[in-house]
């Protein structure tokens, strides 16, 4: 499950695309410039590499690149109808800014549940394959010193009844457990080879010098755990910029309201004056 969703992933596919394509940037007139892949430990020190404040880091600008694009593919899938009222020039600029503050509000929830769509990839993050080799192995062990005993209880004779009933159960419970072990086996095979497969497509030849099967896992798992803390981040400087927004956008609506107010006062003086 946790290789399927790290090769399924648009999200992350998509990230990864970003995080090239910002890297070949910055490279741009040297020889790594036009990079074509990396590995994923280079997601690591994405946060190593700061700005001019000390604070803001490459994956800060990563997020903030990718946002508004996520936000923008979900806002046109579910955009449905467009209205056709003619509104005011003011009021399609205070849309606009809306529409832009809901999109990257939007794009950043969506790049924020990486990390739940690839849950079983956190899972295995936890998990030692020498350490569930080892386990098989013993159990394997323990059931051959267990049939090693039945034999030698097989071939003794008179035994009483109830003592070759209580051997006739641990005989079915041997060979249910063994069935259940070849099987554990064959899975574990199996998830080996995937990880495998799963680590050279995204490391290439790099994949045979991993001495931990799981390893990329742990990467993926890490970067998650950055990617949470940066989206929070990233949330608080878009939350902050709104509100400058809309102090900006409440100043300048009160310096025309004055000039508002005089065209009433002079349109109520003129009316009077036409009175009889």
């Amino acid at each position: 499950a946790a290789c399927e969703e790290l090769r399924s992933s648009r999200l992350f596919l998509r990230l990864l695309e970003a995080v090239l394509k910002t890297g070949n940037r910055m490279n741009t007139g040297t020889s790594r410039g036009g990079a074509e892949a990396f590995k994923l430990d280079t997601l690591l020190k994405l946060i190593d590499i700061k700005g001019t404040d000390g604070k803001t880091t490459l994956l800060h600008f990563v997020v903030q690149e990718i946002i508004r694009s996520e936000g923008q593919t979900v806002y046109n899938n579910e955009k449905h109808q467009q209205s056709d009222l003619k509104v005011e020039n003011t009021l399609i600029k205070v849309r606009s800014c809306v529409i832009e503050d809901n999109l990257k509000k939007t794009g950043l929830r969506v790049v924020s549940g990486l990390s739940n769509e690839l849950s079983h990839v956190k899972k295995a993050a936890g998990m030692d394959s020498d350490v569930l080799s080892s386990y098989l192995s013993k159990l394997a062990a323990g059931l051959e010193k267990v049939k090693s005993v039945m034999q030698l209880e097989d071939s003794q004779r008179n035994r009483e009844i109830y003592n070759r009933k209580f051997c006739e159960s641990v005989k079915q419970f041997v060979d249910k457990a063994e069935m259940e072990i070849l099987r554990v086996k064959a899975e574990e095979s199996v998830a080996l080879s995937l990880v495998k497969e799963m680590t050279e497509y995204f490391h290439g030849d790099a994949a045979k010098e991993e001495a931990h099967p799981f390893r990329i896992f742990m990467i993926v798992s890490d970067f998650l755990s950055l990617l949470d803390k940066v989206c929070k981040e990233v949330g608080m400087m878009q939350e902050r910029a709104i509100m400058g927004s809309a102090r900006t956008f409440l100043i300048s609506e009160a310096a025309s309201l004055p000039a508002f107010l005089r065209f009433q006062r002079t349109g109520s003086s003129d009316d009077e004056s036409s009175a009889p």
